[in-house]
This record gives C-alpha cells, structure tokens and sequence, in this order.
C-alpha cells in the first residue's frame, strides 16, 4: 500500500477542514454576505457548529487526523468549502485561482496553513486562468478528471496540466451544462462522487454522454441518484475509503444503492452547513494523504 493524495477513494489519513466560528465569524457577517453569495438562508452559527463537530467526529471515528484552517480576514461564509481553493498532487499543492470573484482570498489562507502542515506548494492558477477543487476529480492515480464550466475555464485547465506535468498520465476535460447558469454552484462533482477504483456515484441526466461512456468503459460500475435525491445532494458523497463514505441524511433511495453494492454509509444532517450554501461533505474537505 501507498501513501498519495492523487485519489478521491483511498483510506483517508489527513484532512484539512474549516470550523463554522472561523467561516462564518458572526451573525452579524453572515447577514452581510449570504444574499451576495446566493445561499438559500442564512445559516445558524451556533446550529451550523453542531452540525460540523458531529461530522468532525464521523470522520475521526474512520482514522482520519483533521487538521483545522485558520480564520482568515480575506475570506468568508463559502470558505468552509475547503476543497475548492487547491489541488493536491504527489508533487505539492497547486493553489486554485476561484471563478466567484468572492472567493478569489481564499487560495492564499490555504498555503499558509499548507507551509504551515510541511506540504510544498506546486505552483498556482493565475492570471485569466480559474480552477475551483470541486472541478476536479481523481479517477485512478494517474488519471484526472476537470469539469470545464464556469468556475472553471479552458486557460485554467492548460494551466494545470502544465503544473501537473509527469504526475499524471491523462488529463479528461468534461464539459459541464449550463444548467441553472453563471450564478449557480455547479462543479464536476455535483454530477460523479467516486467511491471505489471501480465504482462511482453519478447523476446521468446532467453527465456528458463520452464522459459517461468513459467511465463504463475503464469498468467502473455507476450508481445512479435518483432526480429528487439530486436536489438534496445525494450526489454529493465523500469517499473516506474504498467504498466507506459520508453522505448528507434524507438521502435513503442513494443510501439504499451504496449498501446494495456493498458501501457502507455514515449520514450526517447538514442543514446548516451543507444544504443553504450547496455545498456537501466533499465540498467541506480537502484530503491531504490516503492509502491506496
């Protein structure tokens, strides 16, 4: 067994999470930036830290060590969203460059706490250039998958291949649909969680038909969420190992699928923390080491 952070399904070892405090600060800041940053409602604080200590103890009960970003003046609410401002790779961390103009300060908290953690930093996204974490997927160690939509654009892609160089053998760009438009939260994971090597979560009706065919044909065996399931995240399913995952509650039609083919499942509720800011447990981590 090997130690990466090149896989979205490996044995979770390390992971970088946000407390709701350091996020959202205060009520005060909360009512000052949820209607800019397109959440349904304002979240609770005191609720919103309940939900995420229970999270927290979900995955420490799986082995993970969690180590917890600072607060940081130049970021807000959506920066409990980890995944999104970097891109871990064998080599180092490759900094994101955000496409919401509201996100642009939280790559550089980032590095701080990756210096801080020993981890080299790989380079940035810069420039025209934008990438968000929630674009990109591993589908084996060699092979990465980077949803090309609005957070994420032709310059950014070039810009990460390049920085990715020899630590991957292919790079699969996915066009992402319009859907509900520029304003929306829709990353390439909001339509594949992967779960195994050879098994991923999906939601068909919004996958590009050679994206899809693609993975059918490297044998990766596909669950589909149903429509209404879609709507309540249960697309949105972190892999903490090899068909071990966290999935948001009010999901049991997706749950019942995993358990069918043999994933156990821990649920979470996310009210506050997930649902008003769509964003789900993958959204909350950025994984910084696995087994494999």
């Amino acid at each position: 067994m090997s130690k990466t952070t090149q896989s979205d399904v490996g044995a979770v070892h390390r992971m970088l999470v946000k407390k709701p405090f350091d996020a959202f600060r205060s009520s005060e800041f909360i009512s000052e930036q949820w209607q800019d940053l397109h959440y349904e409602a304002p979240p609770k604080l005191d609720r919103a830290a309940e939900e995420h200590e229970e999270f927290c103890r979900i995955l420490q009960a799986n082995g993970v060590e969690l180590h917890f970003l600072a607060g940081s003046p130049d970021t807000g609410l959506d920066s409990i969203y980890v995944r999104d401002a970097a891109i871990l790779c064998d080599n180092g961390a490759i900094l994101c460059n955000m496409g919401k103009p509201a996100r642009r300060g939280e790559p550089a908290a980032q590095e701080l706490a990756f210096r801080d953690l020993g981890l080299a930093i790989l380079g940035s996204i810069s420039g025209e250039g934008t990438v968000e974490g929630g674009d990109v997927a591993w589908i084996d160690e060699r092979t990465i998958a980077v949803g090309r939509g609005y957070r994420t654009n032709d310059e950014g892609i070039r810009q990460l291949r390049v920085l990715l160089g020899d630590s991957i053998d292919e790079l699969i760009v996915v066009p992402l649909p319009h859907w509900r438009g520029p304003t929306d939260v829709f990353h390439l994971m909001s339509i594949l969680s992967p779960i195994d090597l050879d098994l991923a979560l999906v939601y068909s009706p919004l996958m590009p038909v050679p994206f899809r065919e693609g993975l059918l044909r490297r044998g990766i065996e596909l669950v589909e969420v149903p429509e209404a399931e879609f709507f309540t995240m249960g697309i949105n399913v972190l892999s903490v190992a090899p068909r071990v995952c966290v999935m948001l509650d009010g999901n049991p039609i997706t749950r019942g699928r995993l358990e069918d083919v043999g994933v156990r499942v821990f649920e979470f509720v996310g009210d506050e923390i997930c649902s008003k800011g769509a964003g789900g447990p993958t959204c909350l981590t950025r994984p910084l080491e696995r087994t494999l």
